[in-house]
């Protein structure tokens, strides 16, 4: 048995995973970095884990006293699997947890909001991080890093409505805050940026940073549904084309100070991100852009 106490990060591969187990080495902590192909992390411990897989739990358990967790990537049930493994991990000695939710899903609510739900019940230390959409879901292979490249559109159905964007690096932060701080937050805590905008305003700052022109185009709900279908279950398309249709209901238009009160610092904006992580294209204003960020979690 391992006697240093370690922190697991599963889903280490991730867009979270991976910059809170980077934020945690980087203070010197021990991370176990777990996925299913128990990638090398530079320093940190490779292990093997998988949600739908037991035999790999008691592995990636030994040895640690918190745990940040992603849930299952797709699952329209995540609490199925993640709550036999809570159970597991407060019998074997973790003590603290932070689990990965969303702002749309308050605690009770579907899918991961399950979890959320049992989490105070089941460890005296822990804290339920809400962020906004992601800002990465606009590089790298999300789904409208896609379209921005292929149709110069950004394909939603959430209107006119606004979005408080994220950067994944403070979400990150916070994380890191939050299994290492000496009192845990044991609350949930929304993230976002720095302001709330709509799609059009994305599309706008997108257009104004690579010289390409990116539009909003938007389509019914059940367009989107169908479009997400293609690719995922019917029931998780559901969701998440519900979850536009609730942004565009005003869901989602607000912006919070927990990354600045946690971190010291404020949290990135979206223009900041763009001129970062998307790339002015080559060939002129119509050419490609260059997205080059791995794509994140949901949402």
């Amino acid at each position: 048995m391992t006697t240093t106490h370690a922190t697991l990060v599963i889903g280490a591969t991730g867009t979270t995973g991976r910059r809170v187990t980077a934020g945690l080495t980087a203070a010197g902590r021990r991370v176990k970095a777990a996925g299913r192909n128990a990638a090398p992390h530079a320093g940190a411990d490779a292990v093997r884990f998988d949600w739908n897989d037991p035999t790999t739990w008691a592995g990636a358990l030994d040895g640690a006293d918190r745990a940040y967790l992603v849930p299952p990537t797709g699952s329209p049930d995540p609490a199925a699997v993640m709550l036999p493994f809570l159970h597991r991990a407060r019998a074997v000695g973790v003590r603290r947890v932070v689990l990965l939710s969303s702002s749309a899903i308050p605690s009770g609510g579907p899918a991961v909001g399950r979890v959320h739900e049992q989490l105070p019940s089941l460890f005296e230390e822990w804290a339920v991080l809400r962020p906004s959409w992601f800002m990465q879901n606009f590089t790298g292979p999300a789904p409208h890093a896609r379209t921005i490249r292929e149709d110069g559109a950004i394909l939603t159905a959430s209107g006119d409505g606004r979005v408080g964007f994220v950067d994944a690096e403070d979400i990150a932060a916070v994380a890191v805050h939050a299994l290492t701080a000496e009192q845990a937050p044991n609350t949930d805590l929304i993230l976002t940026g720095p302001q709330a905008l709509s799609y059009a305003d994305v599309a706008t700052i997108i257009t104004e940073v690579t010289g390409r022109t990116v539009v909003h185009r938007q389509l019914t709900f059940e367009q989107l549904r169908d479009r997400w279908a293609a690719e995922i279950p019917l029931e998780f398309a559901t969701m998440l084309a519900a979850m536009d249709r609730a942004i565009a209901a005003g869901a989602e238009d607000r912006t919070s100070d927990t990354v600045e009160r946690l971190t010291g610092r404020p949290p990135g904006s979206l223009r900041a991100f763009v001129e970062r992580e998307v790339q002015p294209a080559v060939g002129g204003p119509h050419a490609p852009a260059a997205y080059h960020s791995q794509g994140p979690e949901r949402p």
